[in-house]
């Protein structure tokens, strides 16, 4: 598995919704970008900043933050502490 460093965590992202609420289907070049996912791995932080997040936490990041990475067909999102908005 990765282990980040210092101030960065490794995010699960969400699915993103292949449904509409009325029922109809999302195709897969009309669906967002996810913007909510779950901490798989989280550095030790730094010195004098401390993580706030830990690992299982779910999270709110922005819409373009972080790197895009692929382990074993599974996707992951690599970020920085300061690019997480808010713990669900």
């Amino acid at each position: 598995m990765i282990r980040p460093l210092a101030d960065r965590v490794v995010i699960e992202p969400k699915e993103a919704e292949t449904r509409t609420a009325s029922g109809l289907y999302i195709p897969d070049n009309a669906k967002e970008k996810p913007q909510q996912g779950t901490i798989v791995a989280a550095g030790p932080g730094k010195k004098d900043e401390p993580m706030e997040v830990a690992v299982g936490d779910v999270v709110l990041y922005g819409k373009y933050a972080g790197t895009e990475i692929a382990v074993d067909d599974k996707k992951y999102l690599i970020l920085k502490q300061s690019d997480i908005l808010a713990i669900l």
